[in-house]
Order: structure tokens, then sequence, then C-alpha cells
């Protein structure tokens, strides 16, 4: 077994423990519904909505939500944003937001310490450092375990593209 399977598979225990930890509260809202009440998401709720993944947002999961900011929107190259939230754009669209989702529920803690690569629900690896704060990729996290009923939103600096 190599490192990096060895690590994947730490990780995903861990997540099968912190699933148990983030057992939905009665009313505990999902992962949608914190991303719209946060003013700082209105651009990934839209995009969300243009890819037609609410509702599997809203499924029971559990997922991990790297969840770029409007401001991390705002970087990306002039036109970037409103070329993908077009309907013919979807697929991409779509390809990117999924990029951003790691299935089960992952905290901060549970990735302190360790660099690992993880296949996000796009089909792509995500880089993770978490032995300064934590990394994804380039982006950092600037706000972790924002706990919903279906899983955990990270909050990040920037935008993840699938290689």
């Amino acid at each position: 077994m190599n490192r990096r399977t060895a690590l994947t598979g730490t990780l995903l225990a861990g997540a099968a423990f912190a699933i148990g930890a983030c057992a939905p509260l009665g009313g505990q809202p999902d992962i949608v519904d914190i991303a719209s009440s946060n003013a700082q998401f209105s651009t990934l709720v839209a995009a969300v909505g243009a890819a037609g993944l609410a509702d599997t947002l809203r499924s029971e999961g559990p997922f991990t939500v790297f969840a770029p900011t409007d401001a991390a929107f705002a970087a990306l190259p002039e036109g970037t944003v409103e070329s993908l939230l077009l309907p013919e754009n979807r697929d991409q669209l779509v390809a990117i937001l999924s990029y951003h989702v790691v299935p089960g529920a992952v905290t901060s803690d549970q990735l302190a310490g360790q660099q690992l690569a993880v296949t996000t629900v796009q089909g792509g690896d995500v880089h993770i450092d978490g032995r300064r704060g934590v990394r994804v990729n380039r982006a950092n996290v600037t706000q972790a375990d924002i706990i919903a009923s279906n899983g955990v939103i990270h909050r990040i600096d920037r935008v993840l593209m699938p290689r």
C-alpha cells in the first residue's frame, strides 16, 4: 500500500468518525441553506443553482464542501463567472463545482498535520496540506468546520480548478 492510499484510508476512517460527530440536530440547516444565508457565498449559490446541484447538496450526504467566497470568484479572469453561468457551459460549471466537494464529513482537526490527496466528487484529486492551517491545492481555508446537517463547509479564498 502506498502513502497516498494509506493516508486516504486514514482520512476516510476519520470521516466515518466525523459523520457520527456531525450527526444532524433537529432542524439544523443543510449545506445549501447555510451557503444561501451567508452573503460571502452568493456567487457560489448562484453557480450551484445554475449547475442544477442544489438538490444534490441538500441530500443526505455527507459531503465536505470547500466553498469559495465571492471574492475568490471575483479574482478569476474577467468574464469567467458570467461565461460559466451560461446554459451551454453547464457541464464545465458542474465539473468545477463538484471538484470542490469530497464525499464524507471531514473536519479540520482530522486534516491537522497531514499532507494527502483526496479524490473529489468530480473525480480529480485535491491536495490537502494540514501542517500550518489547512490548504487545499493553492487555496487557504479561511473558516473551517461550518457544520451542516449533511456535512461540513470549509470557506476558501480561491476557486479550485480541476486539472
